[in-house]
């Protein structure tokens, strides 16, 4: 049906928005502001199948195929797949990760990324073209025989092609570790992570991928670590690449003292939730929370859901464990180091012999099976307390949010904003995937400020330092797409009829410039 809609929509020059759990947070999977042409916008999740092939390590996933299923199926044979907790916690799916570079906690595995795809797009001349690089032999090239036997998962690993491709970023590990170089480790517009589907950001109607799964670590181990000298969090960053002889953490999450306090009261729900319940209700929960919202919201006197959850909160107990809340006290940073298998002992060696030395601003603990959960709970929360905060008080602030990833070798990695910019902010949230040098900064900004207006300058000074953005969460419709990646676009839709504009990019057909106002001329 996905392909037979698509072509069609080819045919008639009817623009083609496909979106999957349309859970990305800048905007890049719905219709935005004014087009051209007529456009339709096909959502994928029913097509939410997947095969586990190769022995278990590599899997073919189909358009709507969500994260948390395939993480929950991985996990009955040892495996993982790119991403754990986090998107796959929200019903985020595998191809929209792929299409938009995903990256992710995870510090050994990078960004979202293959050379294995099957999709269709329009070529230069006009043509409706369908494209079978996923390596496997379906027997035909007819483009309904190959989708059928892929979606009833008619083929065998005798079937599938093991050239030298890549199903993931096998090379982001080796980049990670150059702790000395004067550029980030992963952003969007990172020409090595674009290819076909990686980082399409819609403009292909993708049907399949294939990507690596990973092996679980047997065994696993948390080290909190506090911090009032930034220097101090430097070192066991750089010492975590590149002094164990090639093996890395499995993550290392950064979290400000700030961020620390409002995800405490503005996401407690959250972490309560899925400590109690797991994350399988979710996805559920949250459809339940925008169905509310759809229904009741709008009548006069009636809270909207974060208002109403967020006073339901307060009956709720503080999971925080007494050993993170004193640290929170004693220290203005955090960081959550979580190792595995035969680097905990090596790990937690150094960490003692590190601060037995000499007299640091910092300590760290070894965290309790629940007190890692709990510490890696409270860091996902954190990541929506900034709109919750936003929800309750909304005749008082705004929020921009901004994901950058700074230089390898930026020392002085904390940010300090001008004075003329500090004042326009009723708060900050900083935190993210340290080792990576990415990091989530979500600012509260007073009204009635233009929150957009104050992102620019934020971003002017970002840019001054060396900064790439957005780090992982692509452009959508909030971010200039810079020239990789509008080349990239351009190359896989030279008529522009698969998501334009996304990246701010032009909308019109054939990529020309002007602005389009959907009167179907140019201006």
């Amino acid at each position: 049906e996905y392909y037979k809609v698509v072509k069609l929509a080819a045919e008639h020059d009817i623009i083609v928005i496909s979106q999957a759990a349309n859970t990305g947070l800048t905007g890049g999977s719905t219709p935005f502001g004014e087009y051209d042409r007529p456009n339709i916008v096909i959502n994928t999740l029913r097509i939410d199948k997947f095969k586990i092939i190769n022995n278990q390590t590599q899997v073919v996933c189909l358009s709507g195929a969500t994260l948390y299923r395939l993480e929950e199926e991985l996990a009955k044979i040892g495996r993982e797949p790119h991403s754990v907790i986090g998107s796959s916690c929200i019903g985020a799916s595998v191809i929209g990760g792929v299409c938009n570079n995903s990256g992710g906690a995870l510090v050994q595995r990078g960004p979202s990324f293959t050379e294995y795809a099957v999709y269709a797009r329009i070529n230069e001349k006009g043509e409706f073209e369908f494209v079978n690089n996923l390596g496997i032999d379906f027997g035909s090239d007819d483009p309904e025989v190959i989708l059928t036997k892929l979606e009833n998962g008619d083929y065998s690993d005798a079937n599938i092609n093991n050239n030298e491709k890549r199903a993931s970023s096998t090379d982001y590990k080796d980049k990670v570790v150059l702790v000395d170089e004067n550029t980030p480790a992963r952003y969007n517009n990172d020409p090595e992570r674009l290819k076909e589907a990686s980082g399409s950001a819609g403009h292909l109607a993708i049907f399949a991928v294939r990507l690596d799964t990973f092996a679980k670590p047997k065994a696993t181990q948390m080290y909190y670590i506090g911090a009032n000298d930034i220097n101090v969090l430097t070192d066991i960053r750089r010492a975590a690449l590149t002094a164990f002889d090639g093996r890395l953490p499995i993550s290392g999450e950064y979290i400000h003292r700030e961020a620390y306090e409002i995800g405490k009261k503005y996401g407690k729900d959250t972490t309560f939730v899925i400590a109690k319940l797991g994350t399988k209700y979710i996805p559920k929960l949250y459809a339940l929370k925008a169905f509310y919202d759809r229904t009741f919201a709008r009548i006069p006197g009636v809270p909207n859901s974060d208002k109403l959850l967020q006073g339901l909160s307060h009956l709720l107990p503080n999971l925080l464990p007494e050993r993170m809340e004193d640290f929170h006290k004693k220290y203005e940073h955090h960081l959550l180091l979580n190792v595995g298998d035969d680097l905990i002992t090596d790990m937690e060696k150094w960490l003692t012999e590190y601060f037995q030395a000499e007299k640091r601003d910092g300590d760290f603990f070894k965290c309790t099976p629940k007190e890692g959960k709990i510490a890696g709970l409270h860091r996902f929360s954190i990541a929506g307390a900034a709109i919750r905060y936003r929800e309750c008080h909304p005749d008082e602030v705004g929020i921009c949010a901004i994901d950058v990833a700074l230089r390898r070798n930026d020392h002085d990695w904390f940010e300090k904003l001008p004075e003329e910019i500090e004042k326009k902010l009723a708060g900050k949230l900083y935190y993210g995937h340290f080792l990576c040098h990415v990091f989530h900064q979500d600012y509260i900004i007073k009204k009635p400020l233009d929150p957009l207006a104050v992102e620019e300058e934020i971003l002017e000074t970002l840019y001054a330092r060396g900064a790439q953005y957005p780090a992982e969460h692509n452009v959508g419709h909030l971010y200039h797409a810079k020239e990789a990646l509008v080349n990239h676009y351009k190359n896989l839709d030279p008529t522009n009829s698969f998501n334009p504009g996304v990246g701010k990019t032009t909308k019109l057909k054939n990529w020309a410039e002007g602005f389009s106002c959907g009167c179907g001329h140019h201006h």
